[in-house]
C-alpha cells in the first residue's frame, strides 16, 4: 500500500525562522527548512556552476519550514494549531498545503472529527454528528471552522480536564486564547457565573461567538484582545491554552486579574519548556498544584499567594 503525504509548507520572514520551526516541532520532529541566506556571492564564485539558478534567486530575507503528513493525520486541525500559534506569538507567516486537492479537503477532513471523551464526564461532540449524552455528562457541540481548539490535540485536551477538576462552580472565570471558545463554552456549561472569552484573532471571535450560540450558552462575552488587555477586575479561574512564550509574558500581571487562592491554568506548554513556566510563575507569586502531561505537552494549575 503506498502511502500518500501532505506538505505544509509555512514561509516566514528570516529574522522569525528560529520561531517558525520551533512552532513546526511541535507537530513532528522531521522538518524540511528552506533558508538561502548562505548562498553568497563569495560561494557563488566557487560553486556557481552547480547552483540552480532559481536557489541563486531566491529573496535572502525569506525562508520556509515544512512538514510531511501522513494521511492518517489530521491536517485541518495541525493548521488550526500552527496557526493559532503564531497569532499569538505575532509572528507573520503564509500557510500552503501540497498534495492535497481543494474537493478531497473539503469533502473528507470531517473523517477525523468523532466525539471525544475527557476527563470525568466531558464529551465533545462535533456539530453533525449525533450523540445520546448519559445523563451525568456535559456535552460541548463543536464545529472547528476556521479556529484552534475541537479538543483532539492535547493541549486542548489536558486543560479541559483541568478546567473540569479544579473550576469553582459559580466562578467568573477568563478564558485567554479562546481560539474556538470551546474552554470557555465547556466553563459556562460546568457552572461558571460568566465568561469573558479574549482571542487577538478576529476570526477566532466570530467562530467562538457561533459556537456559544450553537450550545445555547447565553454567559460567555467573546472579544478580541491581545492577551489581557481586555480584562478588567478579579476572576476566580483563568485559563490559558496558547504557547509557553506566550504564558511566560502573561506571567508578570495575570496574578493582579486573581485574588489570594484564585486558580489559573495553563497549557500548550511543550516538555523542554515546562521547567521554565513553573519557574517564572513561581517567581511571581503563584504556587504549583498540579500537572498533567501526554505526548510531550503540558498543562499546570497554579494557585495565587
Amino acid at each position: 500500500m503506498i502511502m500518500s503525504w501532505t506538505q505544509i509548507r509555512v514561509e516566514c520572514d528570516l529574522s522569525d525562522l528560529d520561531t517558525v520551526t520551533a512552532v513546526m516541532s511541535m507537530v513532528d520532529n522531521g522538518l524540511m527548512i528552506e533558508d538561502y541566506s548562505d548562498v553568497t556571492e563569495g560561494m557563488n564564485a566557487i560553486y556557481g556552476e552547480l547552483l540552480d539558478e532559481e536557489i541563486i534567486n531566491k529573496d535572502k530575507t525569506k525562508a520556509a519550514v515544512s512538514v510531511y503528513l501522513s494521511e492518517d493525520r489530521n491536517v485541518q486541525e495541525t493548521i488550526m494549531l500552527i496557526k493559532s500559534r503564531f497569532d499569538a506569538l505575532k509572528v507573520s507567516t503564509s500557510v500552503e498545503t501540497i498534495g492535497l486537492k481543494e474537493e478531497d479537503w473539503a469533502n473528507c477532513w470531517k473523517k477525523y472529527y468523532k466525539p471525544i471523551h475527557i476527563g470525568k464526564k466531558v464529551v465533545i461532540v462535533p456539530m453533525w454528528e449525533e450523540y445520546s449524552a448519559k445523563a451525568d455528562e456535559v456535552t460541548v457541540k463543536m464545529d472547528p471552522g476556521m479556529a484552534f481548539g475541537t479538543g483532539t490535540h492535547e493541549t486542548t485536551a489536558l486543560c479541559a480536564e483541568m478546567i473540569e477538576k479544579y473550576m469553582p462552580a459559580g466562578a467568573r472565570v477568563l478564558d485567554v486564547g479562546t481560539g474556538s471558545g470551546i474552554l470557555a463554552i465547556l466553563e459556562s456549561k460546568l457552572g461558571a457565573s460568566s465568561v469573558e472569552a479574549l482571542d487577538i484573532d478576529h476570526n477566532a471571535v466570530k467562530v467562538a461567538k457561533e459556537n456559544c450560540d450553537a450550545n445555547g450558552v447565553t454567559n460567555v462575552i467573546c472579544k478580541q484582545s491581545d492577551l489581557i488587555a481586555q480584562a478588567h477586575g478579579l476572576y476566580g479561574f483563568i485559563s490559558a491554552n496558547i504557547v509557553a512564550d506566550i504564558i511566560i509574558r502573561m506571567a508578570a500581571n495575570v496574578g493582579d486579574y486573581l485574588p489570594s487562592g484564585g486558580l489559573l491554568v495553563v497549557s500548550g506548554i511543550i516538555e523542554s519548556q515546562a521547567e521554565q513556566v513553573t519557574s517564572v510563575f513561581k517567581e511571581n507569586g503563584f504556587l504549583l498544584k498540579d500537572k498533567l502531561d501526554k505526548n510531550d505537552w503540558n498543562a499546570f494549575v497554579f494557585v495565587k499567594k
